[in-house]
């Protein structure tokens, strides 16, 4: 395929994910971008048009540049059955699940407007990108770090 056509393609989807979501004060927009080498994470409030915070892999290699191995365990309680299921991401992947972690960390900690609350629930915004793999693994991270989608 045509890369031109792929590239109005991703736009295309790109508008319309945007559409219909919207981020506001105390509710921001978790945006997500990827490149082939790294993730990045904002939160962005649309009312103001402010990046509150933002987090990406580059950060994760400065703090410590070894390859990185996260598992990822789920408990699931559904009438009176006791799942566990343990998943072992490795590369990129992991990587991507610790920088979900690493923007909750920063969400939770940052002020929300003046009422001096925290941000526990954000509006996920996946852009042109499918729900899987990176995508998937930064929401999870997100999520085991306190977020609320």
């Amino acid at each position: 395929m045509n890369s031109k056509i792929k590239r109005e393609k991703r736009f295309r989807r790109k508008a319309r994910v945007r559409a219909k979501i919207f981020g506001t004060a105390e509710r921001p927009r978790l945006c997500v971008f990827k490149s082939n080498k790294y993730i990045y994470a904002q939160l962005i409030d649309d009312e103001k048009g402010q990046t509150l915070a933002s987090a990406s892999d580059i950060e994760l290699t400065r703090r410590s540049p070894k390859k990185r191995k996260t598992k990822i365990s789920r408990e699931t309680d559904a009438k009176q059955k006791r799942e566990t299921d343990a998943k072992v991401l490795i590369g990129k992947v992991a990587i991507a699940f610790e920088v979900g972690k690493l923007i909750a960390e920063k969400a939770i900690n940052l002020p929300a407007g003046r009422q001096g609350n925290k941000f526990e629930k954000v509006v996920f915004d996946k852009a042109s990108y499918r729900y899987q793999g990176r995508v998937k693994a930064l929401a999870e991270g997100a999520r085991e770090g306190g977020l609320q989608f």
